[in-house]
């Protein structure tokens, strides 16, 4: 069997937390993806990343959080939630000690997201069609 760095089951950890940061994960969660026990599994993310596990996924959901915050119109109760987090409370809280400004500041300080409404490069390529033939075709069918 070979050997696999410590490093490698971390990752595993560390992708969980980057895949599903608003799933109700807990740090036991990533630690049994890590395959290690999880006073052993938060020593070792804290040495190899320089954060403790649960930071690392505090620190993904909020910035999920600001991106939806900035880029749509759902409230802010909505975000907290969309984002993994149970409490508004406890989000406002540890939003401004991040971004330095409650969720609502934040989003007050981008334009809103109605004038960034984004639309598909399919939908733009439909409409900038031209609508009318410019080439003169032939109704007859078949050659001349």
């Amino acid at each position: 069997m070979a050997f696999v760095p410590p490093a490698r089951h971390l990752l595993r950890a560390k992708d969980l937390a980057d895949a599903r940061y608003f799933e109700p994960l807990e740090v036991d969660d990533l630690a049994r993806a890590a395959g290690l026990s999880k006073a052993h599994f938060s020593r070792e993310f804290r040495r190899t990343f320089g954060e403790s596990p649960y930071v690392y996924l505090l620190t993904r959901r909020l910035e999920r959080a600001a991106a939806l915050l900035r880029d749509t119109d759902r409230s802010v109760a909505e975000v907290c939630l969309d984002v993994g987090l149970q409490g508004v409370g406890s989000f406002t809280t540890s939003f401004k000690r991040m971004y330095g400004m409650t969720p609502t500041a934040y989003r007050e300080s981008f334009p809103p997201a109605a004038s960034q409404a984004r639309v598909p490069g399919c939908v733009v390529r439909a409409y900038a069609r031209p609508q009318h033939r410019t080439i003169r075709e032939d109704s007859r069918s078949g050659p001349t």
